[in-house]
């Protein structure tokens, strides 16, 4: 069972699904079939853009919905909890894959935990340090309830051999997010993007942002727009808004475009990533596309004090600014950046193919143990 419950979730499935489906076609497959069920929280619930994912990352529909829709934080695990355990006892998979860091991550790893289904973790082993964000808490749950901690980086390895997780847990696959990119690398780049919004490729920046701590304070977001609003005097800049910032900037007015500022609607996969790849730099705060901007060459400015992915520091193409910073940051990217001249390893493309050659490993022990 392959659990979903946010946008970013889709990427990360993706190459599972595709490596799952690849593997049932070949002989070994005929002989040890995988079922695979795909379970969607409905935690981020618009309708048009997920069914938009799916078609861009060719995934079928989710044979499950469980709708639990917007709420506190307490209030959406809860519903998980309650509708996620109805679910496995009525499929009674044998593993449950959960990626990510999300809410859903956590109630359905707490679920199957204690139901007794195998959990893998993919993306496992990240850490911000930072206990004030609500994803920091979701992943250190998860990891310490897993079997199989599916992680992207030596660091992630690291943290968890220092939390005490044992050795033989801990599979380092590379980044799941990089097989969707590569593969949809082409399409995205064909779709034409910043062309259609009248861009030149490398004069434009993209803005993502939807961290509470950017978007909930309303004199924080007035002084970030202020930002943006000085930085499109410079050059145009793409600022696709998540729902809850939408929501944030027309309590503030500022929902319009303003001369080479650009707010829109989030857009789907290839058509955010083709314009991604052509602009001169990032500022985001979200976490998947500090690594695709790594693996693209593309600068980025992470509004973060902290990023649970330093390897995108250390060896790639991000770099973490704050409010009191940005305008040095801006000049760094725009007149002192120098593009990594290698990407990080295992960034290849075949973590999906990894993470089922290690399931199918695992069962096949797992089955040994039980004839003995």
């Amino acid at each position: 069972m392959i659990v979903v419950g946010a946008r970013p979730n889709f990427m990360k499935v993706a190459p599972l699904i595709h490596a799952i489906n690849k593997y049932n076609c070949t002989p070994e497959g005929n002989q040890t079939r995988i079922e695979s069920i795909l379970v969607h929280t409905g935690q981020h619930y618009d309708i048009e853009l997920s069914d938009q994912f799916l078609r861009d990352l060719n995934l079928p529909s989710p044979d499950i919905n469980l709708d639990v829709r917007s709420g506190s934080h307490a209030v959406q695990t809860a519903k998980i909890l309650v509708r996620f355990e109805k679910v496995c006892l009525r499929e009674k998979p044998n593993w449950l894959l959960v990626v990510g860091d999300v809410n859903s991550t956590l109630a359905c790893t707490l679920v199957a935990a204690k139901l007794g289904i195998h959990v893998g973790h993919v993306e496992a082993g990240l850490r911000s340090f930072d206990r004030s964000m609500p994803e920091e808490i979701n992943r250190l749950v998860t990891d310490v309830l897993a079997d199989l901690l599916f992680t992207p980086s030596e660091d992630a390895d690291e943290n968890l051999r220092r939390e005490g997780v044992s050795s033989d847990k801990i599979k380092r696959v590379g980044n799941i997010m990089i097989d969707t990119l590569i593969l949809n690398l082409d399409k995205a780049r064909r779709a034409g993007t910043h062309n259609r919004l009248g861009l030149t490729e490398k004069h434009y920046a993209v803005v993502t942002l939807h961290r509470p701590a950017n978007v909930d304070s309303d004199s924080h977001l007035s002084r970030i727009m202020d930002r943006l609003c000085e930085l499109s005097q410079k050059l145009p800049v793409v600022f696709p808004a998540h729902p809850r910032t939408r929501a944030q900037l027309e309590s503030l007015g500022r929902w319009n475009w303003t001369g080479n500022l650009k707010i829109c609607n989030p857009m789907g996969y290839h058509e955010f990533i083709g314009l991604v790849d052509k602009a001169r730099f990032v500022l985001t705060d979200s976490g998947g596309l500090q690594e695709e901007t790594t693996f693209l060459g593309i600068p980025c400015l992470t509004l973060r004090p902290n990023t649970e992915r330093p390897i995108t520091v250390a060896h790639g193409t991000n770099r973490l600014a704050s409010l009191e910073t940005l305008q040095q940051d801006i000049e760094y990217v725009l007149n002192g950046y120098s593009r990594p001249t290698q990407i990080p390893a295992l960034w290849d493309g075949m973590t999906g193919r990894r993470i089922v050659e290690l399931l199918i490993a695992a069962a096949a022990e797992s089955a040994a143990r039980r004839a003995l």
